[in-house]
């Protein structure tokens, strides 16, 4: 039985050796796959981390972008903004010549405007009161000193405007109102204007 024991024994240890030679590979090859899994973790770690700066990156840039976009907007409205009342101030400041300037402004567009010399201004209630008479007999001044015919008149009613007039013969009216003239000067002078006040 000694003898059988020794293989018995014999057969046991080997199969330990064996069993630690498997174990002990596996576990390097464990270790190996771990390895591996770990630095895959991290590359996917490092990339999702990159991906994640780059979006945000991005969200940062696109929305400096609109907030730039939006105070150019914004700027270029308060600039439009101050133009188009610099525009207001200038009709106000037409409509409120001293009376005799006024006068002598419609008086010499009204000789201006007129082809036939009988035409007829129809002004605005304020202005039809306070200066009509006199714009009518200064323009038909102006045109008997030009050589032609005068014979402007008043019309009936009244026009709603801010100032000037409107010159009308039968169904054709030549619109000189105060909008209509600052209007004009809008498009010619908006942009030096707009150097004026912003340069």
């Amino acid at each position: 039985m000694k003898g059988s024991e020794k293989i018995i024994e014999h057969i046991r240890a080997d199969a330990r050796a064996q069993a630690d030679a498997v174990l002990a590979k596996a576990e390097e090859q464990c270790a190996a796959i771990r390895a591996d899994y770990e630095a895959k973790a991290r590359d996917s770690y490092a990339q999702r981390l990159r991906a994640g700066v780059k979006v945000c990156e991005d969200r940062v840039d696109s929305m400096d972008r609109i907030a730039r976009m939006e105070a150019r907007k914004g700027v270029l409205a308060l600039k439009q903004e101050m133009v188009s009342e610099s525009f207001a101030l200038a009709q106000r400041k037409l409509t409120e010549l001293p009376e005799a300037e006024y006068v002598a402004l419609l008086a010499r567009l009204a000789a201006g405007a007129a082809v036939t010399g009988d035409e007829e201004l129809l002004l605005n209630a304020r202005d039809r009161a306070a200066v009509g008479d006199k714009v009518v007999k200064a323009a038909n001044a102006l045109l008997t000193g030009q050589g032609r015919a005068a014979a402007l008149t008043l019309a009936e009613g009244e026009g709603d405007f801010a100032g000037g007039f409107i010159l009308r013969r039968g169904s054709i009216e030549v619109n000189c109102t105060a909008e209509l003239l600052v209007e004009l000067q809008r498009g010619e002078m908006a942009a030096e204007l707009a150097n004026v006040l912003f340069a």
